[in-house]
């Protein structure tokens, strides 16, 4: 049986340049070959990709990104991993940008403008071919590096008419006030808004609820519940019973999030109160579950997974240098109206 022998090296890692020698091409013959260059003779191709496979050879992308100026990833800046909303997300940003050759090197901010600002820096030293970043809401000096890295960028979850930036998502304020709408037209007069995290977007969908209230001049500032806390089912249940314990005329609640209107149904359950006979609990973004609670959860149905697909196909036209013909994509939300209201 042939063996292929490779000439050691210090760190132990096959090159390209063992890959050209047992293939019995040039260097660039490989490299061309390996970046699916139609020039290539076939025969060659097949030479190679056998002494790639018999090597174990993996392309070293720093390398190649240095070489080129350009990288073969994706600089992805999200705020949390345990919201299987910004899951979804990935989901179809990886999706998408797989099947484009692209990788994703992903960044959790945890909603601190300053953890942001140092993985957005951290990332662009690896020469990204471009960036997807979650909202429009961030510091100066985080503004100003993704201006000047001349990488392209698309926005995801927001929708913005800022003709200079590209992004796909929805208008989380509009969202906010025709859930409110709804419960106002089913007869609530006393709608509470029940927040935590307070990211950008969930004050946009406070600024909704706000809107709506107003409009009908049933907007009272003691309806505010904000708690500055990682949101959560146990967080909801706690709020629910403070709501519920402290303004006993409340008869509607808007959960900025599906977890705490989760919790909030949990804890309902445990008391005994009964939903929506005494009050009604409506949620957001409709999570894993919120259709099997007792009753199930009226929510807003966000398309997390069609934004991460339609934001990395933006992308990747930006990264080919093609033209995109709508730079604000707006895919809109659904209400869902189920047993909780």
């Amino acid at each position: 049986m042939n063996t292929i022998k490779v000439k050691s090296r210090a760190t132990g890692r096959v090159t390209l340049a063992d890959v050209a020698r047992a293939a019995n091409v040039s260097p660039i013959t490989v490299s061309r070959a390996l970046r699916g260059e139609r020039a290539v003779d076939p025969e060659l191709v097949a030479r190679v990709q056998v002494a790639v496979n018999k090597l174990g050879y993996l392309p070293n992308p720093a390398a190649r990104a240095l070489a080129s100026g350009v990288g073969s990833h994706v600089a992805v800046l999200i705020p949390m991993l345990s919201n299987a909303l910004f899951v979804d997300l990935l989901e179809g940003i990886q999706r998408t940008l797989r099947q484009g050759g692209y990788q994703t090197l992903i960044g959790v901010t945890h909603y601190d403008p300053g953890e942001e600002e140092i993985l957005l820096r951290e990332q662009l030293l690896h020469r990204p071919a471009g960036l997807l970043v979650t909202g429009f809401e961030r510091n100066e000096a985080t503004r100003n590096l993704i201006a000047q890295s001349g990488v392209p960028c698309v926005h995801l979850m927001e929708a913005s008419s800022v003709s200079s930036a590209y992004s796909v998502g929805f208008s989380q304020a509009d969202a906010g006030a025709e859930l409110t709408r709804h419960l106002l037209a089913k007869g609530y007069l006393r709608v509470a808004f029940a927040a935590a995290q307070l990211d950008p977007r969930t004050l946009q969908r406070l600024a909704g609820w706000r809107k709506a209230l107003q409009a009908s001049g049933l907007y009272d500032p003691k309806l505010e519940w904000l708690n500055p806390a990682p949101s959560s089912i146990s967080l909801g249940a706690r709020m629910f019973e403070q709501i519920m314990g402290q303004q006993p005329a409340v008869d509607a609640i808007f959960f900025c999030n599906d977890d705490l209107a989760q919790g909030a149904l949990l804890a309902a359950l445990r008391l005994g109160i009964a939903v929506p006979q005494r009050v009604a609990v409506a949620g957001f973004n409709d999570l894993t579950g919120s259709d099997q609670m007792l009753p199930p959860l009226t929510t807003v149905h966000t398309p997390r997974a069609e934004i991460g697909n339609a934001a990395a196909a933006m992308l990747l036209k930006l990264m080919r240098g093609e033209a995109v013909d709508v730079p604000c994509v707006d895919l809109g939300y659904r209400l869902i109206e189920r047993g909780s209201t």
